[in-house]
């Protein structure tokens, strides 16, 4: 046997999967018994076309069909160059004429021609004159793209067949890395970076064979990525389009927009134009993508090699969404919040507990009277039938809290219901052990305010996976972010899962606090729950503390939420008397150091999480002027608004020298003064209440 046979036949024992791509293999040679028929295998650099011409010619050196495989690599694109190329792989070579006498076998004949794009010079030679002179053959090519003449040619349209070619399956996967003895605890890891592509699973394994026992992290793989890169992107023509690149690799969808801002560029069309031109790079709905692989070892590579400009890209990225959020409703809103939380992918506290979908075939809508029926026997199926009495209950008295997630054909595929709190009754509540659990502990550590609002999910799974990492849990999440970031005066809200152990990694990292004290029991099955003070660390802060704790240099992954200053739970009356006493004391940063209003929701949310005594005085300075400056909005607010600056913002005089100074009778002066208090009290409860603008 020749080495190349040796090297064949070993390729063909390493080969997995690729069954329907056999099945349409054996179907062609069915075909090419009564006419000249061409099978084209289409895909990217490393995608596994070689390995499967190679294993369609075991193929046929099992089964006895004629066969010779040619290499564009090492054909001289003439026809004299390919004519000798013929000759020089047909399988009698002691012929006299190999050529001759592999045309004279008893057919069907397959030629391999591999990597063809090539031999681009002599594609009209060959599909005008060489291919027509053959009878009873199947041609086979593998390259990357075949050209419009050969799908426009009259006569050769209904002989051409297309296979594209896509990544491996996990199983596949599985039984490629099992075949090339990678360890089986670290499978799932290589699958998760290769996303199955077929060259970065082979390059991978060869790493193992190179260490046997590493622990693999794409992070950790350089050499790997490397490799990838150098396969991937040939050439880049300077430092902007390389950062163009990996802000592509880090984002969902890239836009000119987005890439301009990530940049920090006037213009992105001239590089938004490069990336669309790259073979790696697709088009979608909402913008760009990198292919799964390519997207990873770039955003890999940036964050191994340079991290500092991984966070600043993070950074910049974040702040695009979070604005755009702010202006966004509806549906887009949805896919903003997918867009921000796939900033996370890359923590490996977070990627095992999140499935991103980028095809989009199941999404969220509201609940249809049709859907009721299949949503109760969901519950009843995966929670019992006590459960679904109570799911049956809640989705007839609040359908507004219910999030259906649908098929494109519209079927249901999972669900989400939220229960408001505030809006139950004590009937309904008490029926409930989840729903009468949380006002429990509402009332004794954290009770709403009235204009704030509490809110419990209370049932939440998919169709088949029940709370099963899937991309109806993911997206089960995506939702009730959504409703966090959007609901006006949100206090606290709760969420429910029938492991609560499982979820603990993915909950604490992102600022849920186990709450063992609600956990309660339905139908003999005890759910645990986590819960967020809503008003202790506000929206803003929370999505801001969840980014920096990934993309900070230097500073270990870890999914503990940090410590934050104590929250004051002031009713009306105590905040209307801390505003009072804090604008008396504006001027005074050492007075304004022992105002409660520095533990309020209202201050939380401009200083900061972290803040010191210091900068929540400067935070409380800026909603005071803030709240004062609101007063020329109104009807004749200006009055009061002069009056309230003379009393508390320039105490340098007396009030009847303010009063005087403004030309008023100090009656006057004082009611003036007295109805702007109230106004900036009241602007700055609501606020309290109920939370920032988002």
């Amino acid at each position: 046997m020749h080495v190349a046979d040796r090297l064949i036949a070993a390729r063909c024992r390493r080969f997995v999967g690729r069954t329907a791509e056999r099945g349409a293999f054996l179907d062609a040679i069915a075909s090419a018994r009564s006419s000249v028929y061409l099978l084209y295998i289409d895909g990217p650099a490393g995608i596994g076309k070689s390995s499967l011409l190679n294993e369609f010619f075991c193929e046929c050196q099992t089964t006895d069909i004629p066969a010779l495989l040619l290499d564009g690599r090492y054909t001289e694109p003439s026809p004299q160059g390919f004519r000798a190329a013929l000759s020089a792989n047909a399988p009698h070579q002691q012929a006299a004429d190999p050529w001759a006498d592999f045309q004279a076998m008893p057919g069907p004949h397959i030629i391999f021609i591999d990597t063809y794009e090539l031999l681009a010079p002599l594609d009209d030679w060959l599909r005008l004159d060489f291919l027509p002179q053959l009878a009873d053959t199947l041609v086979v090519m593998a390259g990357q793209g075949l050209s419009l003449a050969w799908r426009t040619d009259l006569g050769w349209q209904g002989r051409i067949r297309t296979i594209v070619l896509g990544n491996l399956s996990a199983d596949e996967s599985r039984a490629y890395l099992t075949g090339r003895a990678v360890p089986e605890e670290q499978q799932q890891s290589v699958i998760a970076f290769t996303h199955g592509h077929p060259l970065a699973l082979s390059l991978v394994a060869d790493a193992f064979d190179q260490r046997p026992g590493m622990d693999f992290q794409a992070e950790a793989a350089p050499d790997v990525i490397k490799a990838l890169l150098a396969h991937f992107v040939q050439k880049v023509p300077g430092p902007a389009h390389r950062a163009a690149l990996e802000a592509c690799s880090l984002v969902r969808w890239t836009t000119e927009d987005l890439l301009a801002e990530m940049l920090t560029s006037p213009d992105g069309h001239d590089l938004f134009q490069w990336l669309r031109g790259l073979s790696f790079i697709e088009s979608g709905a909402f913008g760009l993508f990198p292919h799964d692989l390519a997207r990873e070892m770039l955003a890999a590579d940036v964050q191994w090699r340079n991290p500092d400009w991984f966070a600043t890209l993070h950074e910049r990225a974040r702040a695009y969404y979070y604005h755009h959020f702010q202006q966004a409703q509806g549906a887009a809103q949805q896919r903003i919040m997918l867009d921000y939380l796939y900033l996370h992918r890359h923590s490996p506290l977070v990627r095992p507990y999140l499935e991103w979908q980028e095809s989009g075939n199941i999404y969220g809508d509201t609940m249809k009277a049709a859907d009721k029926q299949s949503l109760i026997a969901m519950v009843a199926v995966h929670e019992g039938q006590q459960s679904a009495a109570l799911a049956a209950t809640w989705l007839d008295n609040q359908p507004q809290g219910a999030v259906v997630f649908r098929d494109r054909r519209g079927q249901v595929e999972g669900f989400l219901h939220m229960v408001a709190l505030h809006q139950t009754m004590d009937a309904e509540s008490e029926a409930d052990p989840a729903v009468d659990a949380a006002w429990r502990f509402l009332e004794q550590h954290a009770p709403p305010r009235p204009g704030e609002q509490a809110t419990i999910v209370r049932f939440w799974m998919g169709r088949a996976d029940y709370q099963a990492v899937s991309t109806v849990q993911s997206l089960v999440f995506v939702s009730a972010a959504l409703h966090y970031l959007t609901t006006e005066g949100l206090a606290y809200s709760f969420f429910t899962c029938a492991d609560p152990d499982f979820w603990a990694p993915m909950f604490t990292y992102a600022g849920l606090q186990r709450l063992p004290e609600v956990d309660f029991e339905v139908g003999g099955r005890r759910y645990g729950v986590y819960g967020h003070d809503w008003r202790a660390v506000p929206p803003a802060a929370w999505l801001d503390a969840l980014v920096s704790k990934e993309t900070a240099p230097g500073e270990p992954l870890n999914a503990s939420w940090p410590e934050t200053q104590p929250l004051l739970i002031l009713n009306k009356a105590e905040f209307v008397s801390a505003v009072r006493c804090a604008l008396r004391d504006c001027t005074s940063a050492d007075r304004l150091g022992t105002n409660p209003l520095l533990q309020s929701r209202l201050v939380n949310e401009r200083s900061g999480l972290h803040a010191t005594v210091a900068q929540r005085v400067v935070a409380l300075q800026s909603v005071l002027a803030e709240a004062t400056e609101s007063l020329r909005s109104l009807q004749r607010g200006d009055k009061l608004y002069r009056a309230v600056q003379a009393v508390y913002f320039h105490p340098t005089l007396t009030q009847e020298q303010a009063a005087e100074a403004l030309d008023l009778p100090f009656s006057t002066f004082r009611r003036h003064a007295q109805a702007g208090l109230t106004h900036v009290a009241d602007y700055l409860w609501q606020r309290e209440v109920g939370g920032a603008s988002r």
